[in-house]
């Protein structure tokens, strides 16, 4: 029986957290559509610096909140008029396209028709409306993604630094030019009333009935009480990033990198290393960062046999930045 969330709460540290909670379960063999607003958020990706993604000061001082997420991808605005949704799903089921069609069916409810584009965005008119980042969980796999549909436009011009490597990829002036509130294109569309129409979608989808989820029962689990406190954490939202000085930098098809390390130049060998990246696949990147540690400065690290091409790709890159 497919499964079917709905936060009450804006918090983002609880939001993310019932959502990990819901990747850590084993699965029911059944795909859970989990739905979530937050009020005024960055969400900065697994290996992101903060502070080169963001203005966390005025942010912070501004009453809005820093969020890291366990995926990969960019850095997002949430605010209220933002609709994030996740999809939750066993591996045997996991289908990006099916998940997709879900919201892209939702949309087209208001008369807009959409297109995924490049490696997580969708579009309407030319123009994206949701990004997606995905992980896999021990037992599950999360895809889960943003919809802007009323969202401050400006607020994501204060708080989010976009780089113009970035920007020349995509052949745009602005931020601000890439992107479109959904309420733009049609003002009956809010983030209540998009609502039933993605349960509608979830419904065609993946069948009747649908099994609706207590949100308060699982935000009181104590799991997800000590998630949350995870997420809220400085460590994890700040970490080592602080003292962060990228050395190397590059914007490549599948992401943008920055690097810092440190060398040992009497052994020849790198002692450290720290690495800042949107990659889709953060996998690749703890990946990277654990082949270089120790590595010799003279040749790099050999390559794992059973690596999947898109990581094979990532890592081959990095290494280019050092070699």
């Amino acid at each position: 029986m497919p499964q079917f969330l709905l936060s009450n709460q804006s918090d983002p540290y609880l939001n993310i957290a019932v959502e990990n909670y819901l990747l850590s379960l084993p699965s029911n063999g059944q795909v859970t559509l989990y739905l979530w607003s937050n009020r005024r958020t960055v969400v900065i990706g697994q290996y992101q610096n903060p502070y080169s993604e963001c203005n966390v000061e005025q942010l912070e001082s501004d009453g809005g909140f820093l969020m890291r997420r366990r995926t990969g991808g960019g850095a997002v605005y949430h605010d209220l008029g933002n609709l994030n949704f996740s999809f939750v799903v066993p591996y045997e089921l996991y289908d990006q396209s099916r998940q997709l069609s879900v919201l892209q069916k939702a949309v087209a409810a208001f008369g807009l028709q959409t297109e995924v584009s490049g490696r997580n965005d969708v579009l309407c008119q030319g123009r994206k409306f949701s990004g997606n980042a995905f992980s896999k969980g021990r037992n599950q796999r999360l895809h889960h993604g943003t919809i802007l549909i009323r969202t401050d436009v400006e607020a994501i011009q204060k708080y989010l630094k976009v780089k113009p490597a970035k920007l020349r990829k995509h052949g745009v002036d602005s931020h601000q030019s890439r992107v479109v509130n959904l309420s733009e294109l049609n003002p009956a569309i809010t983030a209540a009333s998009i609502v039933p129409h993605l349960l509608s979608a979830f419904e065609q989808e993946y069948g009747t009935p649908v099994r609706t989820l207590d949100f308060h029962q699982l935000a009181s689990l104590p799991e997800v009480q000590q998630l949350r406190l995870s997420f809220a954490s400085p460590e994890w939202k700040y970490g080592r990033w602080q003292q962060f000085e990228a050395q190397r930098s590059a914007q490549f098809d599948w992401g943008g990198v920055e690097i810092s390390l440190q060398v040992d130049e009497p052994s020849a060998t790198i002692t450290s290393i720290n690495i800042a990246s949107d990659c889709l696949l953060p996998d690749a990147i703890d990946l990277a960062q654990s082949l270089l540690r120790g590595a010799s400065t003279q040749q790099p690290p050999t390559l794992p046999a059973a690596l999947d091409p898109a990581s094979a790709t990532i890592l081959s890159d990095i290494f280019s930045l050092l070699y």
